[in-house]
């Protein structure tokens, strides 16, 4: 199988080829922001990239491909998580980058936009799920350690844990419209790191 036949995403292309993938994706994510994904075009897309239309309808075939690979590079792309030998204060930052991430004007509109997307297309929902997957995954490393230093019982489900602390702010972000902003971020760690410490979440 070609590269530009492999599924989007998969490929960890160099050269011209990275750089073309770069400006597709960043005129995606431009897209996106500014119409959503009921209206994201390709041929606007390569235009805004200033890329061949031939390119894009190529390589990546279809907005739900582009928008498939966009969540990969951001994945790719994300900060890596802190780790300060306490669990409080790694699921504070933990949640204090969710924070940043969703206030960001272009971040959080590129969620927004693909959040919704994901509610009516099956490809850009396993996307999503592959993209909070990868970054759960990552950061559920410090609840393991705070269950090695005994800070919590054995059995606590990581991931759990992970998800306990980023739900109420996508809550926040996506329903009650309530603020966003540090104090949230804290609470919310806070109130899931206590609930583990009390048990809530072993498995």
């Amino acid at each position: 199988m070609s590269s530009e036949q492999m599924e989007p995403g998969t490929v960890r292309p160099g050269g011209r080829t990275a750089r073309v993938r770069s400006s597709v994706l960043r005129a995606a994510g431009d897209a996106l922001v500014e119409h959503g994904f009921d209206r994201l075009d390709l041929a606007d897309v390569a235009r805004r990239a200033d890329v061949g239309k031939t390119t894009v309808y190529r390589r990546w075939g279809t907005t739900a491909g582009l928008v498939t690979d966009l969540l990969a590079d951001m994945a790719e792309q994300s900060l890596p998580r802190t780790d300060t030998g306490s669990l409080i204060e790694d699921l504070r930052a933990n949640a204090r980058l969710v924070v940043k991430t969703l206030t960001d004007p272009r971040q959080g509109a590129l969620f927004k936009s693909v959040i919704a997307a994901a509610t009516c297309d099956e490809r850009t929902a396993e996307a999503l799920h592959r993209f909070y997957a990868t970054r759960i995954g990552e950061w559920a490393g410090c609840v393991d350690q705070a269950v090695e230093r005994g800070e919590l019982p054995a059995g606590t489900d990581a991931a759990e844990v992970i998800r306990a602390v980023s739900a109420p702010l996508y809550y926040r972000l996506l329903a009650s419209g309530d603020p966003l902003d540090g104090a949230a971020a804290d609470r919310a760690a806070e109130a899931a790191a206590a609930a583990a410490r009390a048990g809530a979440y072993i498995a």
